[in-house]
């Protein structure tokens, strides 16, 4: 059995109208070209739909039965198509995104006022996680764009530079290091660290650092969210190897921080996808904010 739309609508407007002449014209259609499609609908159910006489024609038992399902199946493929319209103007739609959590206490609220105000009805469902989670999230389908950090290329992921952010040395108040301009691993290593736990980005770099400087990174106090990592360090239980960009560090003026000028200490904040995966209307939208946003972020990179 084939169903047209063209000819549910006819069959509609037919009813509605009581007429296959004022049905016609209704659709913009000729009057034989409408009886064809009423026709074509009855002989692919197998019903006679309306009666003909010289009168005009009156529906059947059968057709007044039909109108009212066909009428409910029309509004809602009329609601779908508008609803796909909305999306297609960015004027709605829901977005998921993985993001690190440094990004997603930063740059993130600037990027979704943005958005909102630019696209009041895309909503943006957001996940804070480590750089593995983010890229796991994204390969699972759990999300649709991510904020986040890669070791290498990734064959499934597209990776686009939002920005650079820069891994520093966080020092308690009064702390003796702060009499130096900048630090060194080797320098840190002989002090209490306070780092990210494993598998986060910032503590991936500054492993990696340490071992470039042919050190072993063993530190005295692991956290998961940097305002913890933070408050470790204000209360003076250790040094922080945190990025420079992380909100709580912003809001903890007492602290006092110094570069580590080691290249590798530095890491690309990348807006990842999946590859030959076409991004949604809304979460295109999201992504052009993101960009723009970054532009005009002050202390970012």
């Amino acid at each position: 059995m084939s169903l047209s739309l063209r000819q549910l609508r006819a069959f509609a407007m037919a009813m509605e109208t009581g007429s296959f002449g004022r049905a016609a014209a209704r659709l913009h259609l000729s009057q034989p070209a409408l009886t064809v499609q009423i026709r074509t609908l009855e002989e692919t159910l197998g019903l006679t739909l309306f009666d003909r006489s010289a009168r005009g024609v009156r529906p059947t038992e059968a057709g007044r039965t039909l109108a009212q399902s066909f009428a409910r199946i029309l509004e809602e493929l009329d609601q779908v198509v508008a609803g796909a319209r909305e999306q297609a103007a960015r004027r709605s739609g829901t977005v998921h995104l993985a993001v690190l959590p440094s990004v997603a206490a930063t740059v993130l609220p600037v990027a979704l006022a943005r958005l909102r105000q630019a696209h009041p009805a895309i909503r943006v469902l957001v996940r804070d996680a480590v750089a593995r989670r983010v890229s796991e999230m994204l390969k699972a389908g759990e999300a649709e764009l991510g904020i986040g950090t890669l070791p290498g290329p990734d064959p499934e992921l597209t990776a686009e530079t939002l920005f650079e952010d820069e891994l520093v040395a966080v020092l308690p108040p009064g702390h003796a290091l702060a009499r130096r301009k900048k630090l060194t691993p080797a320098i840190l290593a002989a002090e209490p660290l306070v780092l990210t736990e494993p598998g986060s980005s910032v503590r991936q770099l500054a492993e990696r650092a340490f071992a470039e400087a042919g050190l072993v990174l063993r530190p005295a106090y692991e956290a998961t969210y940097m305002s913890t990592a933070v408050a470790l360090v204000r209360a003076g239980l250790g040094v922080g190897v945190l990025p420079a960009t992380a909100l709580d560090l912003q809001l903890a003026p007492l602290l006092e921080l110094r570069p580590i000028p080691v290249p590798s200490m530095r890491r690309h904040i990348l807006l990842l996808a999946r590859r030959n995966s076409s991004l949604s209307p809304a979460a295109e939208a999201l992504a052009e904010v993101l960009r723009a946003t970054v532009v005009v972020m002050p202390k970012v990179g």
